[in-house]
């Protein structure tokens, strides 16, 4: 790990998918400023794509006037990365599962299944202020990734 463990950075940007270019250039320097490999950073980084388009899609529903929050935490063994957008949320439950065969053909609904198999943890909540919050971990040096998100 580098100097920036045990170091937190924010971003807030407006519901507009022209900011998910330089979203994911933050995610790839963070991670790559933590040591992870090329192939750790791409995936760390099309996740955060994924959920902040999500965000600004789906929560937020493309509202101009509403922000999608990014957290990224640094600890000693781990990237702890949040996105949370400012729309009515979602049971998890609710969320289409891709590999269904009535969805497999339908063009969206991947987002949330890629995440699951490049992360390491990924948990999801509707938050008390509103809006709905993702959280995904990505872990040092760890072989498998998205096992535990494999049930």
């Amino acid at each position: 790990m580098s100097s920036l463990t045990n170091a937190d950075v924010e971003l807030s940007i407006t519901s507009d998918l022209d900011y998910l270019d330089m979203v994911q250039d933050v995610s790839d320097k963070i991670s790559q400023l933590l040591g992870f490999g090329e192939d750790a950073v791409y995936w760390i980084g099309l996740s955060v794509r994924e959920a902040v388009t999500n965000a600004i899609q789906h929560g937020n529903q493309n509202d101009r006037n509403k922000k999608v929050f990014l957290g990224f935490k640094v600890d000693a063994d781990r990237l702890v990365i949040s996105v949370r957008d400012q729309g009515k949320g979602v049971e998890e439950s609710e969320i289409p599962d891709p590999l269904d065969p009535e969805n497999l053909l339908k063009p969206g609904g991947r987002g949330i299944f890629f995440i699951r198999s490049f992360m390491d943890n990924v948990r999801f909540s509707n938050c008390p202020e509103g809006g709905y919050e993702l959280v995904m971990e990505k872990l040092q040096n760890q072989e498998h990734q998205g096992e535990e998100n494999d049930n």
